[in-house]
């Protein structure tokens, strides 16, 4: 990755418009589903208990997650990595992120309780499952990338498309920054490296000193920034031909593409309107 740094801009290229919520004492993106610890059938009997992992999920939400549906003291989960043997990628160097993919776990198996190191391990064979097959590696090969960097570009995809149908347009912003040598200048990453999801990045968020921050970095993030679905790998290894280098939402369901600066400058005005309308509303 080259560390060369792009003239700074108060101006945003890339913006997601969706929120991050918190409920309940799980961080909810995008329409997650909530995590169920047990349930009951029609006629009151007792159904297998499940942790379900939204598209999305950050590491730390998903180690907090499996903590909290096995009555484990807070932190549990992400100790047990090291006695976990996750069967990860080399470029991963031990770190999960994008490898704990997001699926429906049974918290019970043979009538007993699952381990943490268990339910982490049965996470990443998943991912791998779906990642290492055949149309995965063939479609990270034609791209000019391996896996690894297909999950990471999947990763940013799945953080700043606010729709299905916009996912492979950002994935071509990705490829055609890259392909120019211009930074990529995500919102998302540098939400990763300050551990928050906003909509506001300011013009400080944007000097942090991270390799996460790719309005200051060239190239990918060292790592995913997030564990990325299967609509968002479909997008990364295949996305539809396009010029475009630059995406706003303006406005939920109304997001934005294009390959000339005055127009992208034009749709952050007008997002940055909407904004201010939305605060005094509220």
């Amino acid at each position: 990755m080259h560390m060369n740094t792009p003239p700074r801009s108060t101006i945003r290229l890339t913006r997601r418009g969706r929120l991050v919520l918190i409920a309940t004492g799980a961080v909810v993106a995008g329409t997650a589903v909530a995590v169920p610890l047990l349930s009951l059938g029609d006629e009151g009997e007792r159904k297998p208990a499940t942790l379900v992992i939204p598209e999305g999920w950050r590491a730390g939400q998903i180690y907090d997650a499996v903590d909290k549906s096995l009555a484990l003291p807070p932190g549990t989960a992400k100790k047990s990595l090291g006695k976990a043997n996750l069967k990860l990628p080399g470029d991963a160097e031990g770190n999960p992120e994008g490898y704990l993919f997001p699926a429906t776990y049974p918290l019970e198996r043979g009538g007993k309780k699952t381990t943490p190191e268990a339910l982490l391990s049965f996470m990443v064979d998943t991912a791998n499952k779906k990642f290492n097959g055949a149309p995965v590696a063939a479609g990270a090969q034609s791209n000019a990338m391996n896996v690894y960097q297909a999950v990471t570009i999947a990763s940013i995809v799945q953080a700043e498309a606010a729709t299905r149908a916009d996912m492979g347009k950002v994935a071509r912003v990705i490829f055609n920054r890259l392909e120019r040598g211009m930074p990529l200048q995500m919102d998302s990453t540098i939400n990763y490296a300050l551990n928050r999801s906003t909509l506001k990045t300011t013009s400080a968020d944007v000097r942090i000193d991270s390799p996460y921050n790719s309005y200051q970095r060239m190239g990918l993030p060292p790592t995913p920034i997030d564990n990325p679905g299967e609509d968002a790998m479909r997008a990364a290894i295949n996305p539809p031909p396009g010029d475009w280098l630059y995406f706003v939402t303006v406005k939920p369901g109304d997001t934005r593409f294009t390959n000339n600066f005055a127009d992208h400058r034009r749709n952050v005005a007008e997002f940055n309107k909407n904004q201010r309308k939305s605060a005094k509303a509220g």
